[in-house]
C-alpha cells in the first residue's frame, strides 16, 4: 500500500466513532511481525553503495549519491472491547540520485542487489542528461565534506518492535476501559511505530548508517447525550516522539499541570495513555453542557499541544526556502515572507519572539544525526526577537540566499522517492524569566485558555488563518473559570506573533508534533515536531463557530 493511496483514519459521522486525522502508514509489503527485527549487515550495504557510485561516475555523473532504506511499521486499531486490526509492514530498496550535465536526474530500485543497483544509476544519469536539455541553469551544490564511515542511533530505552503485541493490545484496550468507565460512548485507540534503517554514500565520501525510531499512541472518545442527542468527542494529547516503547511509561517528573481549575496535564518524554483518556472522556461529557462562546477580543493562553500546529502552519512552513522562492506551492500555496520581504525587517513578532530550527533535540521527531543529502545536522535561528533572520534551506538552494552551508533538513519519505527540502524541528523558545502557567494566567482580565488542536484553515501565502482547539477554558480576571465550546480564533500571521506578550519558562517547555507533513508533487509525508512553552497573545480576534452568518 502506498502511503499517498492510503486513507488513513478521521473524525466519522455524528453519533458514531471519532478519530484524528492519520498519516498514510504502512509503505510496504505486509510482514510477519517477527521479521521486523532483523536487520542488514552495514558491510553488505557499503557494497550495494560503492557499486551504484561507480556505476554512477562510469556513466559520467558528477555527483552522485545513495540511499538504502529499509523502513518498518506497525500498527495496532482498537475499537471499545476489540481489536480492529494490526498492520506490520516492509519496504526495502536503493534510490540513487545524480547530478550530470549540471542537472539532477534520480531512479530508484527494489532489485538490491550490486547489479540492481548499478542498473539504477545508470538509468539515473540517463535522466539527468535528458532533463540536462531543458535545464536553464545548472544545480549548484553547497560544499559538503565527507564523513567517512559514521553511525547515528536514536537514543531509545526500548525497541518497540520487540515488545510483544499482546501487551501493547492489552494497553490500548486497558485505556478503551477506562474511558467507558468514565462516560465515554464511544472510544478508539491506535498504536503507530516506525523504524527506519537508512544508509546513505556519496562521492563525496561519506557512508552514513541511521537507525531512526517514532512512536505515536493516540485516540479518541465521543460521548453522547441521549436526551438531547448531542455528542462531543476529544481527541488525546499524546504527542509522537522520536523515542522507544518508554514513551509508554509514565513518569510524574514528566507530566505538566495546566492552569488551575482546567484539568488539563501535558506530558513530555513520557505518556500516560490511561491519565490522558479518563480526562477525555470527563471532558467530552462537560463540552456536551459547555457554554458557547460570545465572539470578540481575547488574550489567548495557548498550550504547547495546540500551539505547535499554529507554528507549524505560519512559520515552519512559510520559511521553507523553496516555498520562498516559488518552487513549491503544494498543499496550501507559497509564503509571503519573501526574499524582498525578509530585506525591509518588518517585524515577524514581538521581541518575546525566538524561534529556532533545530535537527538535534532528544526524542523530537525530526532528531537525527544526519539528513538524506549527507549533511550533518544542527540548530540555527529562524526568528530573533521577533525578526525573521534566516530560512530553511538545502544543498543547492543555499546560494540562492549567499550561504555556503546546507542546513540539513533534506528528506524522502522512502527509497523510492527523491529527497527534496523538508521542515525540521521548528520550536518557539521559552522565557528566560521564571514564570509559571498559573502566573501567566493571572495577568489576563479577559481571555480563553486552549489545548489540542482543532480544524484549522490557512490561505495561500501562509498569511491569513483561523484555529481551533479540543478544549476551551473562559479566563476572567486572572482565573480559570468555565468550559467554552465553539471557539476559534483569526489572524494574520504578522498580527498573532507580534500580539505574543509572555511565553512561560523552560519547566514547561514541551513538544507537539506530526506523523503526517504533507509536502511535493507527487506527495510526500515527513515527521516533525515543534517545541514551545505555554504562550500568551494578546487582544486576538475569537469567532463562534457555531453562530450562522447573515
Amino acid at each position: 500500500m502506498k502511503r499517498r493511496d492510503f486513507v488513513g483514519l478521521t473524525g466519522l459521522a455524528a453519533g458514531a466513532l471519532f478519530l484524528p486525522s492519520m498519516p498514510g502508514f504502512g509503505a510496504g509489503n505486509p510482514v510477519d511481525p517477527s521479521q521486523l527485527l532483523e536487520g542488514v549487515d552495514t558491510a553488505v550495504k557499503k557494497r550495494l553503495a560503492d557499486a551504484a557510485l561507480n556505476a554512477a561516475k562510469s556513466a559520467g555523473a558528477t555527483y552522485a549519491d545513495v540511499r538504502i532504506g529499509r523502513y518498518l511499521n506497525q500498527g495496532i486499531f482498537t475499537r471499545e472491547k476489540q481489536v480492529q486490526n494490526i498492520s506490520s509492514t516492509e519496504s526495502y530498496g536503493v534510490g540513487v540520485r545524480v547530478i550530470a550535465n549540471g542537472t539532477w536526474g534520480f531512479a530508484a530500485t527494489n532489485t538490491v542487489t550490486e547489479a540492481g543497483v548499478a542498473k539504477a544509476a545508470q538509468l539515473a544519469v540517463q535522466i539527468a542528461k535528458a532533463n540536462s536539455k531543458v535545464q536553464k541553469e545548472q544545480v549548484k551544490l553547497a560544499p559538503q565534506k565527507g564523513y567517512g564511515e559514521v553511525s547515528w542511533k536514536a537514543p531509545i530505552q526500548q525497541n518497540a518492535f520487540e515488545v510483544p503485541i499482546a501487551q501493547k493490545v492489552d494497553l490500548l484496550l486497558n485505556a478503551n476501559a477506562k474511558a467507558l468507565e468514565n462516560g465515554a460512548s464511544f472510544v478508539n485507540s491506535v498504536l503507530f511505530q516506525v523504524n527506519e534503517q537508512k544508509y546513505f554514500a556519496s562521492t563525496d565520501g561519506s557512508y552514513i548508517d541511521q537507525d531512526i525510531h517514532r512512536i505515536f499512541p493516540t485516540f479518541g472518545v465521543t460521548v453522547v447525550d441521549r436526551a438531547s442527542g448531542k455528542f462531543r468527542s476529544r481527541q488525546a494529547l499524546s504527542a509522537p516522539m522520536g523515542l522507544g516503547y518508554e514513551y509508554l511509561t509514565p513518569k510524574a517528573a514528566d507530566k505538566v499541570r495546566g492552569p488551575a481549575g482546567s484539568d488539563i496535564v501535558g506530558y513530555k518524554q513520557s505518556y500516560d495513555i490511561i491519565e490522558d483518556i479518563t480526562a477525555a472522556a470527563k471532558q467530552a461529557k462537560q463540552k456536551i453542557t459547555a457554554k458557547s462562546v460570545v465572539p470578540g477580543k481575547y488574550d489567548l493562553v495557548l498550550d504547547p499541544h495546540h500551539l505547535g500546529l499554529t507554528i507549524h502552519e505560519s512559520v515552519g512552513h512559510p520559511l521553507e526556502l523553496d516555498r520562498v522562492l516559488g518552487y513549491e506551492a503544494n498543499y496550501a500555496g507559497t509564503s509571503f515572507a519573501t526574499l524582498e520581504w525578509k530585506a525591509k525587517k518588518a517585524p515577524y513578532g514581538s521581541k518575546q519572539v525566538n524561534i529556532v530550527a533545530d535537527k538535534l533535540q532528544p526524542g523530537s521527531l525530526g532528531a537525527v544525526g544526519y539528513d538524506d543529502e549527507g549533511v550533518k545536522t544542527k540548530r540555527w535561528d529562524l526568528i530573533k526577537e521577533g525578526v525573521l533572520v534566516d530560512y530553511e534551506k538545502i544543498r543547492d538552494q543555499a546560494h540562492i540566499v549567499g550561504q555556503n552551508e546546507s542546513d540539513g533538513c533534506c528528506y524522502a519519505q522512502s527509497w523510492q522517492d527523491v529527497q527534496f527540502q523538508r521542515m525540521p524541528n521548528v520550536s518557539l523558545q521559552p522565557g528566560k524569566a521564571k514564570l509559571s502557567v498559573d502566573e501567566l494566567v493571572k495577568g489576563v482580565d479577559k481571555g480563553i485558555y486552549i489545548a489540542g488542536n482543532g480544524s484549522f484553515s490557512i490561505d495561500q501565502q501562509r498569511y491569513n488563518f483561523q484555529f481551533g482547539g479540543q478544549v476551551f477554558y473562559a479566563i476572567e480576571k486572572g482565573k480559570i473559570t468555565e468550559m467554552l465550546e465553539d471557539v476559534a480564533y483569526q489572524a494574520n500571521t504578522q498580527e498573532f506573533w507580534n500580539s505574543c506578550a509572555a511565553v512561560c519558562d523552560e519547566s514547561d517547555y514541551r513538544f507537539a508534533g506530526f506523523f503526517n507533513d504533507g509536502k511535493g508533487q507527487p506527495s510526500q509525508s515527513s515527521a516533525v515536531s515543534h517545541g514551545s512553552a505555554t504562550t500568551r497573545f494578546n487582544g486576538v480576534n475569537v469567532i463562534n463557530t457555531a453562530r450562522k452568518i447573515g
